[in-house]
């Protein structure tokens, strides 16, 4: 691990008297490079919605250094697929992209697999060993309507990492959801900023003020963390039904939400990549993607009824949120690549934020970390 152990020590003190990662963490390109591998390879990593209900259905999305494809089966099964044709190597199909077909095609010289990833078809003769020639699948899992792949094969059963957040997001069903709005950022900061400024809202009353119209920021608290994620509530103000430029409602409420439910949002964070912040009307997700130390990729997507066409008012709220957030992320990231910064503490209302931390902390030290049991 290409760090100083006793600097990323100081970060499993207690709350109150521990400190910051180091700069390293977040402006050292060996650092970015040993994290693709043990944070996000070796880890269930979200690659987006869950694909298509129909048999056939395919999906191409990005996974850390590598791509996969998603693919519906017959059975109704997901199953996940190195993007690469086992002939010479090309994509099965390009990033992004997404097809509804019978079987799974190459481009390139028309490789042809079942929807399982058995060879059907090896254009040019017969192969001697068809079986060596499958599709190679990974791990893969369907959770409230998000797919989660794991690159390594080697991650814990996923219920395990996940373990108590099905009892608080369920309610808000959002495999039932659909996508109406996609916003995408290159945010000139790392990755774990993101999520450091996620986690707080210490910030809020300094940079937030359309947000603080409709959500008092000192409001709600954070609960005991799970083996991959952390989070906790926001309320909104009397006068709010839901985190938009009015205040108003942008469709029905979420049917299984209780009273409380109805009068906050939840923020959570599934490590090492997803953001879910559901609302009592809507559900919004940040899904990151590091491309560099400085240097990190944004999806913003707003999940909503079926019935719902419109919500303008609530995308508006958010992006300008958004841009606000990633601007101060990117003054933090120069100010880390200063050579002036210093490990600041964590204070007593950084609880969320010492958890992150101390999760990445954990996984240096080789202490277990995101979705891996051990040390805590």
């Amino acid at each position: 691990m290409p760090l100083s152990t006793p600097e990323v020590e100081q970060t499993l003190a207690p709350l109150g008297e521990a400190r910051m990662l180091p700069a390293e963490a977040y402006t050292s390109a060996e650092v970015l490079v040993w994290e693709l591998v043990q944070l996000f390879a070796e880890s269930w990593v979200c690659v987006g919605r869950a694909v298509g209900a129909e048999s056939g259905a395919q999906q191409a999305v990005a996974l850390g250094a590598m791509g996969a494809v998603l693919v519906r089966g017959d059975d109704g099964l997901q199953r996940a697929f190195a993007n690469v044709c086992r002939h010479r190597g090309h994509e099965l199909l390009e990033l992004g992209a997404n097809t509804l077909r019978p079987t799974i095609r190459c481009p390139y010289h028309g490789w042809t697999y079942a929807l399982d990833g058995s060879l059907v078809h090896a254009t040019g003769g017969d192969v001697r060993e068809p079986e060596q020639c499958a599709l190679g699948e990974l791990p893969s899992t369907e959770w409230l309507g998000w797919a989660f792949v794991n690159a390594s094969g080697a991650a814990e059963p996923f219920e395990h990492t996940i373990a108590g957040l099905d009892e608080i997001l369920g309610p808000y069903e959002p495999a039932r959801l659909v996508p109406i709005e996609r916003r995408m950022y290159d945010v000139h900061a790392n990755w774990k900023v993101l999520h450091e400024n996620y986690q707080e809202c210490l910030h809020c009353p300094r940079i937030h003020p359309e947000l603080c119209v409709v959500s008092p920021p000192e409001s709600g608290d954070n609960i005991e963390p799970g083996l991959a994620w952390v989070g906790g509530w926001l309320d909104l103000r009397e006068n709010a039904e839901t985190m938009s430029m009015s205040g108003a409602r942008v469709g029905p409420i979420h049917p299984g939400l209780d009273e409380r439910a109805r009068r906050r949002v939840a923020y959570f964070a599934v490590l090492p990549n997803l953001l879910v912040s559901a609302h009592p009307d809507y559900v919004l997700t940040h899904r990151f993607q590091p491309i560099a130390p400085d240097v990190t990729r944004v999806e913003c997507e707003w999940l909503v009824d079926p019935s719902v066409t419109e919500i303008a008012d609530a995308v508006e709220l958010w992006d300008i949120t958004n841009r606000q957030d990633w601007a101060a992320c990117e003054s933090v990231q120069r100010g880390l690549a200063s050579g002036a910064y210093r490990p600041g503490p964590i204070l007593q209302r950084e609880d969320a934020v010492h958890h992150f931390v101390g999760l990445i902390a954990r996984a240096y030290l080789g202490r277990a970390g995101p979705g891996r049991s051990g040390d805590r």
